[in-house]
């Protein structure tokens, strides 16, 4: 009889991406928990150039198999999730209990060190974790013998832990070493070997080891198309990995070729409006923008604002952040009309479910004074009263967006001084730098509209526009204070890029007499 079904419903629980959310908070009690590495839940905001994650579960996180497949395969398994670029969850985690293998000294210390490293892991506390996750092993072969699943289990628990931390050249052989142990145990042409091997090709992806990742991925690939069939979604998931090594490797329309496939095999399977496949979605018309196909992104867009829409309807953040994705996008293409009447309507949402100087609302005024600027482009030529009051509105939106980011940052840098956990520091340092150059383009992109304002008042060139002026300076000034002197944000080529810009258009505009700090050189007169 055919192990495809039994295994296809393994697979289903020990799916990487999966559409559903389940407690980080749960600490299961799995006797046989094989770590295969999964992905953080997180959140992508998008902000023009910049964007930020907002972790909606905890780096870690384990899956259950229930008892009947146990039964059916000879093992149960146990994933670990801890990376970034997908999603995998399931819900109802259960207690289970394997009776084939007959309980020692050795045995239960496996457990405990296992429950309590794992505990250990999610707290943030890497080093009692590797004390346990090390002896886990030990106890693992000592109880269940050397070259049990137990020991692979153990094996990619320690291996997680060591990518985590970036000790890379620990956590390959054990990657290697728990591969090899369930190739032994089941033949190298197993699914449970299948998702080792995906694992290891993650573990590559990761360190940009490109060449490896796809040898991995293809292998793995290769025996799920085998076992499960040509379109099952655990396919789709492999597939769409090599998409993104390929994409790497600069082989855009190769990527976009197999990740479109992973996409509608997903559709076809019923899982088109899981959050996997919106997450697909939202790449690939980020492909598209990268390669300027305006059209074709804004049509991927429409469909994953479409599939928010009638799932979560418009009193939700995933639906405002779809809605603002495509909004950007008509932005571009110069589709004020629409882009403007979007983001309007992101806006009001946002303050119905956010506090009033939360940073998406600084950056939702942002886009809309951008719009307005647009707009006033569209109409300075034929109506200059009606191009000036969209530079009005424009640097109304400005003022409140620069007085929230300013807000923001010292919150969150007060939050940062207080914190005290990995976790909280990591999400801190990401918000700071989101807020930073939504601060940064704001202050850049007031000084454009003041420019933009003595365009129409039709001042003489020679004349410098103070409130342009002090713009930039404060742009410069808010990058110096925050990353250069105070070091209170960690720099990134985002921030670098805004920076730039400004200290560029203040040296074009003063004509080159600034300093690096934004300070006007000696012997210089105003």
């Amino acid at each position: 009889m055919s192990l495809r079904t039994p295994i296809s419903k393994l697979l289903k629980k020990l799916r990487f991406p999966a559409s559903h959310a389940f407690s980080a908070s749960t600490v299961t009690k799995n006797p046989l928990p094989i770590s295969f590495s999964g992905k953080e839940l997180s959140h992508w905001y998008q902000t023009g150039a910049y964007g930020w994650r907002t972790n909606l579960r905890d780096p870690c996180l384990w899956i259950l198999v229930s008892g009947h497949v146990v039964a059916t395969l000879g093992i149960s398994a146990n994933v670990a999730f801890s990376e970034s670029s997908s999603d995998d969850s399931t819900g109802g985690l259960k207690r289970i209990e394997d009776g084939s293998v007959a309980s020692n000294i050795h045995t239960a210390k496996w457990r405990v060190f296992t429950d309590k490293g794992r505990e250990f892991f999610l707290e943030g506390k890497f080093d009692d974790a590797e004390r346990l996750f090390v002896a886990a092993i030990q106890e693992a072969k000592e109880g269940f013998g050397e070259q049990d699943p137990h020991v692979a289990s153990a094996c990619n628990n320690l291996a997680e832990l060591y990518r985590v931390k970036k000790a890379f050249d620990k956590a390959e052989p054990l990657y290697l070493e728990a591969i090899k142990i369930l190739e032994e145990s089941f033949g190298p042409d197993d699914v449970r070997v299948a998702v080792a091997v995906h694992n290891l090709g993650q573990f590559y992806l990761g360190q940009r080891m490109l060449d490896k990742a796809k040898v991995s991925y293809e292998r793995a690939l290769k025996i799920k198309r085998r076992v499960l069939g040509y379109g099952h979604s655990e396919c789709s998931d492999t597939m769409y990995q090599i998409g993104m090594v390929l994409y790497l490797q600069g082989k855009e329309k190769e990527a976009e070729s197999i990740i479109k496939d992973s996409i509608s095999m997903l559709e076809k399977s019923a899982e088109g409006e899981s959050f996997v496949c919106i997450k697909r979605l939202r790449f690939l018309s980020q492909l598209y923008l990268k390669s300027h196909r305006l059209d074709e992104a804004e049509m991927v867009q429409r469909k994953i604002l479409n599939i928010m829409e009638l799932s979560k309807g418009w009193n939700s953040l995933d639906t405002v952040i779809a809605a603002e994705s495509l909004a950007l996008t008509l932005q571009a293409s110069s589709e004020t009309k629409q882009s403007k009447e979007l983001l309007e309507r992101c806006l009001d949402v946002r303050k119905t479910l956010l506090h009033s100087d939360h940073i998406q609302i600084g950056a939702n005024l942002l886009h809309l004074a951008r719009v307005a600027m647009l707009d006033c482009s569209q109409h300075k030529k034929s109506d200059v009263s009606k191009a000036k009051a969209e530079l009005d509105i424009a640097k109304d939106h400005l003022h409140n967006s620069i007085r929230i980011a300013r807000q923001c940052l010292d919150k969150v840098l007060k939050q940062k001084d207080k914190s005290k956990k990995n976790s909280m520091l990591g999400r801190s340092r990401k918000e700071a730098q989101a807020t930073l150059v939504i601060l940064l383009q704001s202050l850049s992109t007031l000084s454009s509209v003041e420019l933009a304002k003595q365009e129409l008042q039709k001042i003489q060139e020679g004349d410098i526009n103070l409130e342009a002026k002090e713009a930039l300076l404060q742009c410069i000034a808010a990058y110096n204070e925050f990353v250069v002197h105070k070091k209170s944000i960690a720099d990134s080529s985002e921030i670098k890029n805004e920076y730039f810009s400004c200290f560029n258009r203040a040296q074009t505009l003063l004509g080159n007499k600034l300093d690096r700090e934004g300070i006007r050189k000696p012997n210089q007169t105003s």
